[in-house]
């Protein structure tokens, strides 16, 4: 799992350092929520859960770890997606504003389950 993280990390990262070099390229900084996101919760939360995977979460429970993940990967895809969208103004804010709900609560809930996954570690590790 911390490898996958670490390559999605980073990923995001190099995608929200494209966004950022546009945005002052251009001087056109209306994505700057977009990229705000994109970097801490694509790049740095992924790194983060990265480094919670190679160093605590050792006895893995693969079945956890994956809701996990993939609660990460596909929330954050959605939510980044639409804002993306929603700041580009090719897509209104009430037709968006369930999605991002939605999807900020799965991004949560992956954040939960990390927590959950690393109490039991540390309990089990004692």
């Amino acid at each position: 799992m911390d490898k996958k993280y670490l390559i999605m990390s980073f990923g995001y990262g190099l995608l929200g350092l494209v966004l950022g070099i546009y945005m002052a390229a251009s001087k056109n900084h209306t994505q700057l929520v977009t990229h705000a996101h994109i970097m801490l919760l694509g790049f740095v939360v992924s790194f983060i859960y990265a480094g919670c995977y190679k160093m605590w979460v050792v006895d893995i429970q693969l079945r956890l770890a994956k809701v996990q993940y993939y609660c990460h990967a596909v929330g954050s895809l959605i939510l980044l997606v639409g804002l993306f969208l929603m700041y580009q103004q090719w897509a209104a804010e009430k037709v968006l504003g369930p999605v991002l709900g939605v999807s900020s609560i799965v991004v949560f809930i992956a954040m939960v389950l990390m927590k959950i996954q690393l109490i039991q570690e540390f309990k089990a590790n004692k």
